[in-house]
């Protein structure tokens, strides 16, 4: 009679080379998966640095237009003209750059990239924050393109380099807080293109009719109660006075709340518009 003997116990197979063993690790908070997102936005100039081509060539055609087309007409002479006209070349140059969070994830969206993203253990915004945080290297390039071109040419800001510094930083701070509305567009609008229209439509308008280019008192009465009520003009005003070494409590205070306004509103919708089915 054969006597049947238990087969010895499966042994369990082992990973494969290469994989991690041992316990899941555990996800990423959310600074750290921003800061990778932020990464990601990088990586994507250094493979594709034709996509600085007109952050480099706003701020290089506004300083220099600007100052030459204008400069003899409204100062009497450019250069008189420059050290007024510089900070508001240098709000134009950087706003006109914040499009670019929106237009990005907009990008992602028609390449089905955000529907990867989505199902990652990870923050919510992490990719939207993150783009942001890639872009502040485009803001910085604008900007230093712009006083560095002003300061070639004969911009003298009685603030001194603090003055500067104050004046970009606070520019960064509004920027920030403004691309959030172009990356609630980017998640309604179907194509890159879509909102890179849109956010043109809004900016032009906002930039053109505000201070930059002359003082509001030269203004019709009906345009003057716009411009005292544009945000874009208590950013330059903001501007003038700390790259002057002027007092700015006032102005600085107006942008820092039109930028905690900007961020509490379009903010919480991006993350409920990311995070819901499309």
């Amino acid at each position: 009679m054969t006597t049947l003997t238990a087969a010895p116990a499966a042994s369990r197979t082992p990973p494969p080379p290469g994989l991690p063993t041992g316990p899941r690790p555990e996800p990423p908070g959310a600074w750290a998966a921003s800061a990778a997102f932020g990464w990601r936005a990088l990586l994507k100039i250094k493979h594709v640095p034709e996509m600085l081509l007109d952050v480099i060539a706003i701020p290089v055609v506004f300083t220099l237009l600007f100052t030459y087309l204008f400069g003899g007409a409204l100062a009497g002479s450019p250069h008189r003209y420059l050290q007024f006209i510089l900070p508001g070349t240098l709000v134009m140059a950087v706003l006109l750059v914040t499009m670019y969070a929106g237009t990005g994830l907009a990008t992602d969206r028609a390449k089905g990239i955000t529907d990867r993203f989505r199902v990652l253990p990870i923050w919510r915004l992490a990719p939207t924050a993150g783009a942001l945080l890639g872009d502040i290297a485009r803001y910085l390039l604008a900007a230093g393109l712009v006083v560095a071109l002003g300061l070639a040419i004969g911009y003298r800001p009685g603030g001194g380099a603090p003055g500067i510094l104050a004046g970009i930083g606070l520019l960064l701070i509004f920027a920030l807080a403004l691309s959030w509305a172009w990356t609630t567009l980017g998640l309604l609008l179907r194509t890159p293109q879509a909102v890179m229209s849109a956010a043109t439509v809004v900016l032009f308008p906002l930039t053109l009719a505000s201070n930059v280019f002359v003082a509001p008192h030269t203004m019709p009465g009906w345009l003057q109660a716009l411009v005292s009520v544009n945000p874009v003009s208590h950013l330059v005003s903001a501007e003038r006075a700390l790259m002057a070494g002027h007092p700015a409590a006032g102005p600085t205070a107006w942008v820092l709340l039109a930028s905690a306004a900007l961020a509490t509103v379009f903010a919480p919708v991006t993350a409920w518009l990311y995070g819901r089915p499309q």
